[in-house]
């Protein structure tokens, strides 16, 4: 694949997972009722959607900035450990498949963006090293 498509994949599956994930903390830090009902059925209280709200704004914003990557890498954890969280709550009470498969289905849509983020980052830095190799110092 070329660094371009890399690229322009990784934005584009990194913009859908972060509007989903700012429509999931919009609904934790406003305390939406279907947010509550499924906290009910797991017997979390109520003021853990606020702190993940909140978490997940602060990883929407480590995610999207580009920067310091062990922040956004932390980030990424924070997310899986939420997703893999879910699942394991929502599999302990017996739910079915509706409430098992979408953690799931993030976790797995998170997953390809970090790869596709890894995949950048290498294809950008062998331009640096190559960059550098050719003796133009200028760029790199």
């Amino acid at each position: 694949m070329k660094p371009k498509t890399i690229k322009t994949l990784y934005w584009i599956f990194t913009v859908l997972f972060l509007l989903a994930m700012l429509g999931d903390a919009y609904g934790g830090i406003t305390m939406q009722q279907a947010g509550k009902d499924s906290l009910a059925k797991l017997g979390y209280p109520f003021y853990l959607m606020v702190i993940m709200g909140w978490a997940k704004i602060a990883g929407v914003l480590a995610i999207a900035q580009t920067r310091y990557l062990v922040i956004k890498e932390w980030a990424y954890s924070g997310f899986t450990i939420s997703f893999i969280g879910a699942f394991l709550s929502w599999l302990a009470i017996g739910a079915g498949a509706a409430m098992l498969i979408p953690p799931v289905v993030m976790l797995l849509v998170m997953f390809f963006t970090y790869y596709l983020w890894k995949r950048y980052e290498q294809v950008k830095e062998l331009g640096l090293t190559n960059t550098k190799l050719a003796g133009n110092t200028e760029l790199a």
